[in-house]
């Protein structure tokens, strides 16, 4: 009996220090790395793209972001990308799902909004720190069949206090 209630009072434990990290008022900050032939797109082959991100939780589960974000291609235009977005985090299980607007420069010529969705899970490797991997989806509105498509990406991510 002494042994389940000391592994409820972890389990608690374990809740509640989870729980604080989602609350309103902490601020977030994120690197991510995607690409690796890891995305679908048909209209590009190998790329590599590096991400920042920016967050501030407006309310309990519900992050606000901003994200930077350049992108490497091997046969085409590298380009640069910014744009809002928000979080939202099931039940501080650290699943989350997110949306966002980034507008896209490719080229002097070629400037591009796209919309897109993403599903994560936010890894904590301590009370801080996490591994975010997660997958996405982006729509090009302009070229939608050679830039829209899939992909995964990885992060790692600091709740901060």
């Amino acid at each position: 009996m002494k042994k389940k209630v000391m592994m409820l009072l972890a389990a608690l434990t374990m809740t509640a220090a989870s729980y604080a990290q989602f609350q309103e008022g902490k601020p977030y900050a994120a690197a991510s790395l995607s690409g690796f032939n890891l995305n679908y797109a048909t209209g590009e082959k190998w790329n590599l793209d590096l991400g920042a991100k920016v967050g501030y939780f407006a309310l309990d589960n519900i992050m606000v972001t901003g994200q930077l974000e350049y992108r490497y291609q091997d046969d085409g235009p590298n380009s640069f990308s910014i744009g809002p977005g928000i979080r939202y985090y099931i039940e501080q299980n650290g699943i989350y799902l997110g949306a966002g607007a980034n507008f896209v420069h490719r080229s002097s010529s070629y400037n591009d909004f796209m919309p897109g969705i993403q599903l994560g899970y936010a890894y904590f490797l301590n009370r801080i720190l996490t591994i975010e991997p997660e997958i996405y989806y982006n729509q090009s509105l302009k070229n939608h069949d050679q830039y829209s498509g899939f992909g995964f990406r990885v992060g790692i991510g600091i709740y901060l206090e």
